[in-house]
């Protein structure tokens, strides 16, 4: 797929983190006015750090950013100097980013390339930390789901729904690991004073990781792969070998993880539902999801796996309405 096209189908993807946002805007505005400690804020020392962590390529994160900057406004006497980093892992194209960033002079921008779930910045340094639908992508995926022999392999599925215990217990055990390495670094580098605002997919309480919605989007993709096994067109260890390495928390998982680092009090926690949930466009799944399967079965594999996708989602607007919840969580963290 060129260049331009991959491009239009981010678009859709973007479009939708972007609508969430919005209708989260009220909520985080008021959090951050809330919570916001401005007493460092004094002159000569009149600068703010923002950092947004898995930015992308944009344009979602200039929106996230001017929403955190507006609430930071309300607050101060003397409006700051802002300086917004803007971090991804190396292989993100900051140069579409910088291209589309705002030229209204509001802040001075840098890009941070490098995984979040390591220190990326000095001690300190920052006063606002925010991620927005990029902490459920693991570090890495669980080893023991590609080990062919492993209890734990992930024989036949692409992600952990309707997997065995085995499988849905590597997933969290590795987000719990990765979410506190995520605390701990972030803990070492913000500021006095600072926030650390998160916005999560997650999954409603009481409901078992294997039956996340987040499974209920990818099943229709995770049906072409096997049709494809069928046929002799992919191998059927490629496919056993393979996992996205995605995980969706719930509220409570989430807060308890808070809660055992110890490094951060839960100052806000809002989760949004959608019920039914409605069915993400071919194009948006294959925004969010294409780099990863190319670069694990090659390009012509993943064009014959959309193509089927598109075919058994069409005319279906929303998932299946008895299991249809999905959520989006919103939490606001304070330095111990």
């Amino acid at each position: 797929m060129n260049k331009i096209i991959f491009l239009i189908l981010n678009f859709f993807f973007l479009l939708l983190q972007r609508m969430a946002a919005e209708k989260l805007k009220g909520i985080i505005t008021a959090a951050i006015v809330e919570n916001l400690d401005i007493s460092h804020l004094s002159p000569p020392l009149n600068q703010y750090c923002i950092a947004d962590l898995g930015c992308s390529t944009g344009p979602n994160t200039f929106f996230t950013v001017n929403t955190i900057m507006e609430a930071i406004t309300h607050r101060c006497d003397h409006l700051p100097e802002f300086l917004v980093f803007f971090n991804d892992h190396v292989s993100n194209d900051f140069n579409t980013l910088f291209v589309t960033l705002p030229t209204d002079g509001k802040y001075f921008a840098a890009g941070v390339p490098g995984s979040f779930h390591r220190r990326l910045f000095p001690k300190g340094s920052i006063n606002f930390f925010n991620t927005s639908h990029a902490l459920q992508w693991l570090s890495d995926t669980p080893k023991q789901l590609s080990d062919l022999n492993s209890p734990a392999c992930n024989k036949g599925k692409i992600t952990y729904a309707d997997a065995h215990n085995e499988v849905v217990e590597a997933f969290a055990s590795h987000f719990a690991k990765d979410m506190d390495s995520f605390l701990v670094a972030r803990a070492q580098e913000l500021a006095p004073g600072g926030l650390l605002s998160i916005l999560i997919a997650c999954r409603p309480d009481g409901m078992h990781p294997s039956k996340s919605p987040f499974g209920l989007f990818l099943d229709p993709l995770e049906s072409s792969f096997v049709d494809m096994v069928n046929e002799g067109r992919l191998n059927k260890n490629e496919l056993d070998s393979f996992n996205i390495p995605v995980y969706s928390p719930s509220a409570s998982e989430l807060r308890l993880l808070v809660q055992h680092n110890a490094c951060f009090s839960i100052a806000r926690l809002e989760e949004m539902r959608y019920e039914p949930v409605p069915r993400i466009s071919p194009q948006s799944i294959r925004a969010g999801f294409e780099v990863i399967l190319s670069k694990n079965f090659g390009n012509e594999i993943v064009d014959e796996v959309f193509r089927r996708y598109a075919e058994k989602v069409e005319g279906c607007s929303f998932i299946r309405d008895e299991e249809g919840i999905a959520c989006q969580l919103f939490i606001l963290l304070k330095r111990n």
